[in-house]
């Protein structure tokens, strides 16, 4: 008889054991702060022959991000380019790369075959000669077809559009409520095929012309500012970076991405093609041109996100932009000493900075 009281009193305290460890267990909680890379070269640079390493050996460049923490992989989109790459095709393949691997997609849709940037913002070719009611119907969609054959997690509405995009119809300078209208065509693409996707615009700069920028599109539905922030265009004072996402988080009540930021870890080169990043007076003092400077840097950026109510993530841009073509090319990289990897195309320590604390 006591024996079967006891192994009744043992079944009662398992089970009072596990209630209580299934009731305190903590909650898992979503890792929604974006740590992103911008990879858009990756298959061009793999293509001619590029290895990638980490610790010396050799390793797939989004698997070194993917296990540094970085959750994110960043990727324009060009319409029609006149070598394929950033093409449609292109980017679907290495969207479904960064998928399997269990990384987050961000699509930047330039709207235009090639560069768009505050300076540029061409319409493709194929559009070119469209009335404004087919261009707002072309744009419609081509965003429908992006989101069918991609399903990006965040899609940003043209790049760096300071002035708007898909010039000179869409050139908000001179046609505002035309910019409007393309803006939203895209936008209800968008959010009728997929409402959980992010919808992001992007104004490069953080000085008070984004809080102008943005005041400007307060009726367009989106969830996501993006900023882009570069020393040598935008000012070595990181309090600035501080304020404008502060500013303009709380002015418009969204959240805030530097979508587009890097650092050289060194001022040499290892090709023939000028770097946009080499000399001492496009730095900012307290981060020297070093592994340990670029580091630091972009933790700074980190943890200025993350101090503030509006901060989302941050994105590296040219990251995967190595010295590709050899040493003497004068057609390779602009960007190999502001990469992720250096001049042996070893991944640097500034890796660390994507990890989740």
């Amino acid at each position: 008889m006591k024996k079967s009281y006891l192994i009744i009193y043992v079944l009662v305290v398992l089970l009072y054991s596990c209630s209580k460890n299934s009731t305190d267990a903590a909650p898992l909680i979503e890792d929604t702060f974006v740590r992103a890379a911008d990879v858009s070269y990756l298959p061009l640079i793999e293509s001619e022959g590029i290895i990638y390493k980490h610790n010396g050996q050799s390793e797939n460049a989004l698997i070194t991000l993917k296990n540094a923490g970085c959750n994110t992989i960043r990727i324009r989109l060009w319409k029609n380019p006149i070598d394929g790459h950033s093409g449609l095709a292109e980017v679907k393949a290495l969207s479904l790369r960064a998928k399997n691997l269990g990384m987050k997609v961000w699509l930047t849709v330039h709207y235009s075959d090639t560069w768009a940037d505050p300076a540029n913002q061409n319409k493709p070719a194929e559009w070119a000669s469209l009335s404004f009611t087919n261009l707002k119907n072309a744009v419609s969609s081509y965003t429908a077809t992006i989101m069918n054959e991609i399903d990006p997690d965040i899609i940003q509405i043209g790049n760096e559009t300071n002035d708007g995009m898909l010039w000179p119809d869409g050139r908000i300078s001179s046609n505002e409520e035309h910019y409007l209208e393309l803006v939203q065509s895209a936008v209800s693409s968008i959010r009728s095929i997929s409402p959980s996707t992010k919808i992001m615009l992007h104004y490069a700069g953080v000085d008070s012309g984004s809080t102008l920028f943005f005041s400007k599109v307060t009726a367009i539905d989106y969830d996501y500012i993006g900023l882009s922030y570069y020393p040598i265009w935008h000012g070595n004072h990181l309090s600035n970076v501080t304020n404008a996402i502060n500013l303009v988080g709380q002015t418009y009540n969204k959240k805030v991405l530097i979508a587009e930021t890097a650092y050289p870890f060194t001022l040499s080169w290892n090709d023939w093609t000028n770097n946009i990043v080499g000399l001492d007076n496009q730095l900012i003092p307290a981060f020297p041109a070093s592994n340990s400077g670029q580091k630091s840097f972009v933790l700074a950026i980190k943890n200025a996100l993350r101090q503030s109510n509006f901060g989302q993530g941050f994105c590296y841009w040219g990251a995967e932009w190595v010295a590709f073509r050899g040493t003497q090319s004068t057609n390779g990289s602009s960007w190999e000493n502001q990469a992720l990897w250096d001049f042996n195309n070893n991944s640097l320590p500034v890796m660390d900075a994507f990890n989740q604390n």
